[in-house]
């Protein structure tokens, strides 16, 4: 015998299903945009060790900014790529809203590969900042 208690399941997807997707395309945008931030402010770090020079003439010929605008440039770049990464998904995921298809069985391969460049980032930076 069915149970008449449970409620009855909606047919497709709601308006808060689409709001979610809105919510979490704009988080990967603000990513993106932090990315691109961040990836100013280390590629002008180097005027800073520049300016360092003047200060402390010794350490100048260890002192050098091309790896600082090196790893600025790649994190705006990284910016670029999470912001066109994030709209190419807010789209599919959308179209699969609208058709009903939505399958959620693995984790999100653009989240895991954003995390594991960022370690490789980081572990560059840090090793750059200890050999200066």
């Amino acid at each position: 015998m069915p149970e008449t208690d449970a409620p009855p399941k909606p047919h497709g997807p709601s308006a808060s299903d689409y709001l979610a997707a809105e919510r979490t395309f704009l988080a990967w945008i603000r990513t993106g945009l932090a990315f691109m931030g961040f990836g100013f402010v280390v590629a002008r770090f180097g005027l800073f060790l520049q300016e360092l020079r003047f200060v402390a003439p010794a350490a100048g010929n260890r002192i050098g900014n091309h790896h600082s605008v090196l790893f600025g440039t790649l994190l705006i770049l990284a910016g670029v790529l999470v912001d066109a990464f994030a709209c190419a998904n807010h789209v599919k995921l959308i179209r699969q809203l609208n058709r009903g298809t939505t399958e959620f069985r693995r984790p999100s391969g653009e989240a895991v590969g954003l995390a594991i460049f960022l370690g490789i980032v980081g572990l560059a930076m840090a090793i750059y900042l200890l050999s200066v």
